[in-house]
Protein backbone atom coordinates (compact mmCIF):
# COMPACT_ATOMS: atom_id res chain seq x y z
CA UNK A 1 0.00 0.00 0.00
CA UNK A 2 1.20 3.49 -0.83
CA UNK A 3 0.38 5.32 2.40
CA UNK A 4 1.38 8.66 0.85
CA UNK A 5 -1.82 8.56 -1.18
CA UNK A 6 -4.08 7.68 1.77
CA UNK A 7 -6.20 9.79 4.09
CA UNK A 8 -6.33 7.90 7.40
CA UNK A 9 -8.53 8.41 10.44
CA UNK A 10 -7.15 7.11 13.75
CA UNK A 11 -9.75 7.11 16.53
CA UNK A 12 -8.22 7.11 20.01
CA UNK A 13 -5.06 8.69 18.63
CA UNK A 14 -4.35 10.45 21.91
CA UNK A 15 -4.04 7.14 23.72
CA UNK A 16 -0.99 4.99 24.36
CA UNK A 17 -1.06 2.74 21.29
CA UNK A 18 -2.92 5.32 19.21
CA UNK A 19 -0.18 7.94 19.54
CA UNK A 20 2.53 5.46 18.48
CA UNK A 21 0.39 4.29 15.57
CA UNK A 22 -0.23 7.88 14.48
CA UNK A 23 3.50 8.55 14.57
CA UNK A 24 4.28 5.41 12.51
CA UNK A 25 1.69 6.41 9.89
CA UNK A 26 3.14 9.91 9.65
CA UNK A 27 6.58 8.43 9.04
CA UNK A 28 5.09 6.41 6.18
CA UNK A 29 3.77 9.63 4.64
CA UNK A 30 0.06 9.11 5.33
CA UNK A 31 -2.29 12.08 5.63
CA UNK A 32 -3.53 11.45 9.18
CA UNK A 33 -6.67 12.78 10.81
CA UNK A 34 -6.13 12.14 14.51
CA UNK A 35 -9.27 11.92 16.63
CA UNK A 36 -8.95 12.72 20.33
CA UNK A 37 -11.56 12.85 23.08
CA UNK A 38 -12.85 16.39 23.52
CA UNK A 39 -11.63 18.25 26.60
CA UNK A 40 -11.92 21.92 27.53
CA UNK A 41 -8.14 22.31 27.89
CA UNK A 42 -7.60 21.28 24.25
CA UNK A 43 -4.89 18.85 25.32
CA UNK A 44 -4.03 16.09 22.85
CA UNK A 45 -3.16 13.32 25.28
CA UNK A 46 -0.08 11.35 24.22
CA UNK A 47 0.05 13.19 20.91
CA UNK A 48 1.60 16.00 22.93
CA UNK A 49 4.68 13.78 23.28
CA UNK A 50 5.41 13.19 19.59
CA UNK A 51 8.00 15.39 17.84
CA UNK A 52 6.92 18.98 17.14
CA UNK A 53 7.59 18.70 13.41
CA UNK A 54 5.29 15.67 13.25
CA UNK A 55 2.52 17.43 15.18
CA UNK A 56 2.57 20.32 12.73
CA UNK A 57 1.54 17.95 9.93
CA UNK A 58 -1.35 16.41 11.87
CA UNK A 59 -5.02 17.19 11.47
CA UNK A 60 -6.35 16.82 15.02
CA UNK A 61 -10.09 16.71 15.68
CA UNK A 62 -11.73 16.54 19.10
CA UNK A 63 -15.06 14.88 19.81
CA UNK A 64 -16.74 11.83 21.32
CA UNK A 65 -16.90 8.34 19.82
CA UNK A 66 -20.44 8.05 21.23
CA UNK A 67 -21.71 10.88 18.99
CA UNK A 68 -22.78 9.45 15.60
CA UNK A 69 -23.01 12.90 13.98
CA UNK A 70 -19.44 13.74 14.95
CA UNK A 71 -18.17 10.33 13.78
CA UNK A 72 -19.87 10.75 10.40
CA UNK A 73 -17.92 14.00 9.91
CA UNK A 74 -14.68 12.43 11.19
CA UNK A 75 -14.84 9.58 8.68
CA UNK A 76 -15.71 11.81 5.70
CA UNK A 77 -13.16 11.66 2.84
CA UNK A 78 -11.03 9.04 4.63
CA UNK A 79 -9.68 6.00 2.79
CA UNK A 80 -8.63 3.98 5.85
CA UNK A 81 -10.07 4.01 9.38
CA UNK A 82 -8.13 2.56 12.32
CA UNK A 83 -10.54 2.37 15.25
CA UNK A 84 -8.76 2.35 18.63
CA UNK A 85 -10.98 4.63 20.74
CA UNK A 86 -12.22 2.72 23.78
CA UNK A 87 -12.39 2.61 27.55
CA UNK A 88 -9.82 -0.01 28.54
CA UNK A 89 -9.13 -0.05 32.29
CA UNK A 90 -10.55 -3.28 33.71
CA UNK A 91 -10.92 -2.14 37.37
CA UNK A 92 -12.89 0.96 36.34
CA UNK A 93 -15.26 -1.23 34.30
CA UNK A 94 -16.50 -2.75 37.59
CA UNK A 95 -17.48 0.77 38.68
CA UNK A 96 -18.91 2.16 35.43
CA UNK A 97 -20.10 -0.72 33.22
CA UNK A 98 -22.68 1.35 31.32
CA UNK A 99 -20.02 3.84 30.27
CA UNK A 100 -18.00 0.95 28.84
CA UNK A 101 -20.92 -0.33 26.78
CA UNK A 102 -21.83 3.16 25.58
CA UNK A 103 -18.25 3.73 24.43
CA UNK A 104 -17.03 0.32 23.29
CA UNK A 105 -20.22 -1.07 21.75
CA UNK A 106 -22.22 1.97 20.63
CA UNK A 107 -19.05 3.84 19.72
CA UNK A 108 -17.99 0.96 17.48
CA UNK A 109 -21.46 0.87 15.93
CA UNK A 110 -21.10 4.57 15.08
CA UNK A 111 -17.73 3.97 13.43
CA UNK A 112 -18.92 1.00 11.37
CA UNK A 113 -22.06 2.79 10.19
CA UNK A 114 -20.10 5.90 9.20
CA UNK A 115 -17.49 3.81 7.36
CA UNK A 116 -20.26 2.02 5.47
CA UNK A 117 -21.96 5.30 4.54
CA UNK A 118 -18.70 6.88 3.39
CA UNK A 119 -17.48 3.83 1.46
CA UNK A 120 -14.05 3.55 3.10
CA UNK A 121 -11.50 1.15 1.62
CA UNK A 122 -10.56 -0.60 4.88
CA UNK A 123 -11.47 -0.50 8.55
CA UNK A 124 -9.33 -2.03 11.29
CA UNK A 125 -11.22 -2.52 14.55
CA UNK A 126 -9.33 -3.01 17.81
CA UNK A 127 -10.16 -5.95 20.04
CA UNK A 128 -8.25 -7.31 23.06
CA UNK A 129 -6.99 -10.67 24.29
CA UNK A 130 -9.20 -10.19 27.35
CA UNK A 131 -12.19 -11.33 25.26
CA UNK A 132 -10.85 -14.90 25.46
CA UNK A 133 -11.06 -15.04 29.24
CA UNK A 134 -8.88 -17.53 31.08
CA UNK A 135 -7.29 -19.80 28.47
CA UNK A 136 -8.85 -23.19 27.82
CA UNK A 137 -5.73 -24.01 25.82
CA UNK A 138 -2.48 -22.23 24.93
CA UNK A 139 -1.29 -20.69 22.79
CA UNK A 140 -4.65 -19.03 22.15
CA UNK A 141 -5.67 -18.90 18.51
CA UNK A 142 -8.52 -16.93 16.98
CA UNK A 143 -10.90 -19.91 17.27
CA UNK A 144 -10.71 -19.90 21.07
CA UNK A 145 -14.13 -19.35 22.73
CA UNK A 146 -14.93 -15.85 23.98
CA UNK A 147 -15.85 -15.22 27.60
CA UNK A 148 -16.79 -11.93 29.24
CA UNK A 149 -15.06 -12.16 32.61
CA UNK A 150 -15.31 -8.41 33.22
CA UNK A 151 -17.64 -5.65 31.99
CA UNK A 152 -14.67 -4.43 29.94
CA UNK A 153 -14.16 -7.73 28.13
CA UNK A 154 -17.92 -8.13 27.59
CA UNK A 155 -18.09 -4.66 26.03
CA UNK A 156 -15.19 -5.50 23.72
CA UNK A 157 -16.86 -8.75 22.67
CA UNK A 158 -19.91 -6.66 21.80
CA UNK A 159 -17.80 -4.28 19.73
CA UNK A 160 -16.10 -7.18 17.95
CA UNK A 161 -19.46 -8.67 17.01
CA UNK A 162 -20.70 -5.32 15.71
CA UNK A 163 -17.67 -5.18 13.41
CA UNK A 164 -18.21 -8.80 12.34
CA UNK A 165 -21.89 -8.13 11.60
CA UNK A 166 -21.08 -5.20 9.32
CA UNK A 167 -18.81 -7.44 7.26
CA UNK A 168 -21.31 -10.29 7.16
CA UNK A 169 -24.39 -8.13 6.56
CA UNK A 170 -23.10 -5.23 4.47
CA UNK A 171 -19.75 -6.47 3.11
CA UNK A 172 -17.90 -3.68 4.93
CA UNK A 173 -14.15 -4.29 4.43
CA UNK A 174 -13.31 -4.59 8.12
CA UNK A 175 -10.59 -6.56 9.91
CA UNK A 176 -10.33 -7.02 13.67
CA UNK A 177 -6.91 -6.94 15.33
CA UNK A 178 -6.76 -8.58 18.74
CA UNK A 179 -3.55 -7.43 20.48
CA UNK A 180 -2.36 -9.25 23.57
CA UNK A 181 -0.87 -7.06 26.31
CA UNK A 182 1.07 -4.08 24.95
CA UNK A 183 3.61 -2.05 26.92
CA UNK A 184 6.16 0.70 26.36
CA UNK A 185 6.74 4.46 26.63
CA UNK A 186 3.67 6.69 27.23
CA UNK A 187 1.58 3.93 28.85
CA UNK A 188 -0.41 5.07 31.87
CA UNK A 189 0.01 3.70 35.37
CA UNK A 190 -3.33 1.88 35.13
CA UNK A 191 -1.29 -0.89 33.40
CA UNK A 192 0.85 -3.30 35.38
CA UNK A 193 4.31 -2.68 33.87
CA UNK A 194 4.36 1.12 34.39
CA UNK A 195 2.86 0.55 37.85
CA UNK A 196 5.80 -1.69 38.75
CA UNK A 197 8.43 0.59 37.20
CA UNK A 198 7.03 3.76 38.81
CA UNK A 199 7.04 2.22 42.28
CA UNK A 200 10.58 0.90 41.88
CA UNK A 201 12.00 4.14 40.44
CA UNK A 202 10.41 6.13 43.26
CA UNK A 203 12.48 4.20 45.78
CA UNK A 204 9.59 2.54 47.61
CA UNK A 205 10.61 -0.28 49.92
CA UNK A 206 7.45 -2.25 49.15
CA UNK A 207 6.09 -2.98 45.68
CA UNK A 208 2.30 -3.13 45.96
CA UNK A 209 0.63 -5.45 43.45
CA UNK A 210 -2.49 -7.55 43.08
CA UNK A 211 -2.17 -11.20 42.13
CA UNK A 212 1.28 -12.06 40.75
CA UNK A 213 0.18 -15.45 39.37
CA UNK A 214 -1.59 -14.43 36.12
CA UNK A 215 0.40 -15.07 32.92
CA UNK A 216 0.50 -12.49 30.14
CA UNK A 217 2.02 -12.20 26.65
CA UNK A 218 3.63 -8.75 26.34
CA UNK A 219 4.37 -6.96 23.04
CA UNK A 220 6.38 -3.75 22.74
CA UNK A 221 4.22 -0.87 21.56
CA UNK A 222 5.98 -0.20 18.24
CA UNK A 223 5.42 -3.84 17.30
CA UNK A 224 1.70 -3.50 18.03
CA UNK A 225 1.53 -0.27 16.00
CA UNK A 226 3.14 -2.05 13.05
CA UNK A 227 0.62 -4.88 13.41
CA UNK A 228 -2.18 -2.37 12.77
CA UNK A 229 -0.40 -1.13 9.66
CA UNK A 230 0.25 -4.64 8.34
CA UNK A 231 -3.37 -5.67 8.90
CA UNK A 232 -4.59 -2.51 7.15
CA UNK A 233 -2.32 -3.23 4.18
CA UNK A 234 -3.36 -6.86 3.73
CA UNK A 235 -6.37 -7.70 1.56
CA UNK A 236 -6.40 -11.17 3.11
CA UNK A 237 -7.41 -9.84 6.53
CA UNK A 238 -10.80 -8.50 5.40
CA UNK A 239 -13.59 -10.24 7.32
CA UNK A 240 -11.18 -11.89 9.75
CA UNK A 241 -9.93 -11.61 13.33
CA UNK A 242 -6.17 -11.80 13.88
CA UNK A 243 -4.17 -11.91 17.10
CA UNK A 244 -0.92 -10.04 17.65
CA UNK A 245 1.50 -11.18 20.33
CA UNK A 246 4.83 -12.85 20.91
CA UNK A 247 3.79 -16.38 21.86
CA UNK A 248 5.70 -16.11 25.15
CA UNK A 249 4.13 -15.77 28.59
CA UNK A 250 5.39 -14.37 31.90
CA UNK A 251 3.72 -14.29 35.29
CA UNK A 252 3.29 -10.84 36.82
CA UNK A 253 5.75 -11.98 39.49
CA UNK A 254 8.36 -12.80 36.85
CA UNK A 255 7.83 -9.41 35.24
CA UNK A 256 8.34 -7.69 38.59
CA UNK A 257 11.62 -9.54 39.15
CA UNK A 258 12.88 -8.62 35.66
CA UNK A 259 12.15 -4.96 36.35
CA UNK A 260 13.83 -5.22 39.78
CA UNK A 261 17.01 -6.36 38.02
CA UNK A 262 16.90 -3.51 35.48
CA UNK A 263 16.17 -0.81 38.08
CA UNK A 264 18.37 -2.42 40.76
CA UNK A 265 15.47 -2.03 43.19
CA UNK A 266 15.40 -3.90 46.48
CA UNK A 267 11.64 -3.46 46.96
CA UNK A 268 9.75 -6.31 48.59
CA UNK A 269 6.71 -7.52 46.66
CA UNK A 270 3.56 -7.32 48.80
CA UNK A 271 -0.12 -7.94 48.07
CA UNK A 272 -2.47 -4.96 48.03
CA UNK A 273 -5.99 -6.36 48.45
CA UNK A 274 -7.67 -3.52 46.58
CA UNK A 275 -5.67 -4.40 43.44
CA UNK A 276 -6.99 -7.98 43.30
CA UNK A 277 -9.71 -8.63 40.75
CA UNK A 278 -12.84 -10.59 41.78
CA UNK A 279 -11.97 -14.28 41.75
CA UNK A 280 -14.18 -15.34 38.81
CA UNK A 281 -13.21 -12.20 36.88
CA UNK A 282 -9.42 -12.69 36.96
CA UNK A 283 -8.01 -14.01 33.69
CA UNK A 284 -5.22 -16.36 34.67
CA UNK A 285 -3.41 -17.12 31.39
CA UNK A 286 -3.13 -15.33 28.04
CA UNK A 287 -0.49 -16.52 25.55
CA UNK A 288 -0.88 -15.66 21.88
CA UNK A 289 -0.81 -17.82 18.80
CA UNK A 290 0.40 -15.41 16.10
CA UNK A 291 0.47 -17.86 13.19
CA UNK A 292 -2.55 -16.33 11.46
CA UNK A 293 -1.24 -12.74 11.38
CA UNK A 294 2.13 -13.99 10.11
CA UNK A 295 0.39 -15.84 7.29
CA UNK A 296 -2.16 -13.17 6.33
CA UNK A 297 -0.26 -9.96 7.05
CA UNK A 298 3.42 -10.96 7.28
CA UNK A 299 3.74 -9.55 10.81
CA UNK A 300 5.91 -10.74 13.65
CA UNK A 301 7.38 -8.92 16.66
CA UNK A 302 10.78 -7.30 16.25
CA UNK A 303 11.59 -6.42 19.88
CA UNK A 304 12.40 -8.79 22.74
CA UNK A 305 10.62 -8.40 26.07
CA UNK A 306 13.88 -7.45 27.80
CA UNK A 307 14.69 -4.79 25.19
CA UNK A 308 11.24 -3.31 25.55
CA UNK A 309 11.46 -3.24 29.35
CA UNK A 310 14.80 -1.43 29.23
CA UNK A 311 13.41 1.19 26.81
CA UNK A 312 10.36 1.67 29.01
CA UNK A 313 12.43 2.07 32.18
CA UNK A 314 14.61 4.71 30.50
CA UNK A 315 11.53 6.61 29.33
CA UNK A 316 9.98 6.53 32.79
CA UNK A 317 13.19 7.71 34.43
CA UNK A 318 12.86 10.89 32.37
CA UNK A 319 9.11 11.22 32.90
CA UNK A 320 8.54 9.94 36.43
CA UNK A 321 6.74 13.16 37.37
CA UNK A 322 3.85 12.07 35.13
CA UNK A 323 3.19 9.09 37.40
CA UNK A 324 1.81 8.76 40.92
CA UNK A 325 3.58 5.74 42.44
CA UNK A 326 1.79 6.10 45.78
CA UNK A 327 -1.67 5.98 44.20
CA UNK A 328 -3.56 2.96 42.85
CA UNK A 329 -4.64 4.01 39.35
CA UNK A 330 -7.79 2.26 38.20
Amino acid sequence: MNWKSKKVLVTGSGGFIGSHLTEELMELGADVRAMIHYNSDNTWGNLELIPQETKRELEVIAGDIRDPFFIQKAVKNCDIVLHLAALIAIPYSYMAPKEYFDTNVNGTLNVMQACLAEGVEKVVHTSTSEVYGTARYVPIDEGHPLQGQSPYSASKIGGDKIAESYYMSFDLPVATLRPFNTFGPRQSARAVIPTIIAQMLSGKSKLELGSIAPVRDFSYVTDTAKAFIKVAESRDTVGTVVNSGTGEGYTIGEVAHKIKEITQSKAEIVTDEKRIRPEKSEVMQLICSNKKILKLADWKPENTFEEGLSETVEYMKENLARYKPNVYNI
